[in-house]
């Protein structure tokens, strides 16, 4: 009798492990899609303005596989006056592999591509067309990514450049980012990053912001304080007779939605 009452209660306990498994396997898709849309005053890209310090239209999709595979594309509109000869559009193509080596820490590497249609710059006929391949990790609420260019800096050179010392290949971007869940579906978000040009020393900067978002649940609403120390004579463009700081600290309100 007890070694049938022993045997029962090692077969309900594989029986519970199993459906267990069965519904934390349910519960995570094979293959998923998501979207998203963003409606922002200003587009800063490492904290440099992408739009002239206008406001501007962002959209992308993502999937992801249960392997911890992901690629997707994202887009925004660029300032013609930054981007000159083409549609005055970004448009970002990415894929990747996420993985959980311990527990709490995800790690991330991939490949990203920013493609600006038409855009060249100048009269070099180089383009702006940038590819770096990255490497991260999430660890609870902290956040680690650095991103290495194969390419040219966004087609910097000795073409482009102001001062003939070669390709700008090699240049990196090192992010780290912390968010705090402080009330109810409401985020604070801290980041720095530093900004490397090789070769290019003199455009190095770093990169600041401090935001905090709402979960409505119709849409985020998002307002963010984001400011660098880039030197003003480098990166300030002139549209006309109007000229603009693109690295000025400034705040940015956004709406988003994921679906």
């Amino acid at each position: 009798m007890k070694k049938m009452i022993l045997a029962a209660a090692v077969f309900a306990a594989l029986s519970t492990s199993a459906s267990a498994q069965q519904a934390a396997a349910a519960e995570t898709p094979e293959h998923s899609f998501t979207g998203n849309l963003t409606l922002a005053s200003d587009y800063r890209f490492r904290g440099i303005s992408q739009t002239f310090g206008k406001p501007t239209l962002q959209g992308g999709f993502d999937y992801a596989h249960s392997s911890g595979f992901y690629a997707g594309n994202w887009n925004s509109n660029v300032s013609g006056v930054q981007y000159p000869g083409g549609a005055s559009l970004e448009m970002d193509f990415y894929a990747g592999y996420k993985f959980t080596p311990v527990e709490d820490l995800t790690a991330d590497i991939g490949v990203l591509y920013y493609y600006y249609p038409g855009s060249t710059i100048g009269t070099t006929g180089e383009k702006f067309d940038n590819t770096e391949i990255y490497i991260g990790a999430t660890y609870k609420w902290f956040s680690a990514k650095y991103s290495h260019g194969v390419t040219d800096f966004f087609g910097l050179n000795s073409t482009t450049g102001f001062a003939p010392r070669g390709d700008s290949k090699g240049s990196g971007y090192l992010d780290l980012a912390a968010n705090f869940e402080i009330a109810e579906k409401t985020t604070l978000s801290f980041h720095v990053g530093h900004q490397k040009v090789r070769h290019y020393g003199e455009l190095d900067y770093t990169d600041y912001k401090v935001g905090v978002a709402r979960d409505f649940g119709f849409a985020t609403l998002g307002l963010a304080v984001i400011g660098t120390n880039a030197d003003e004579a480098f990166y300030t463009a002139t549209n006309g007779s109007k000229s603009r700081d693109l690295g000025k600290t400034t705040a940015v309100l956004s709406l988003s939605k994921t679906f």
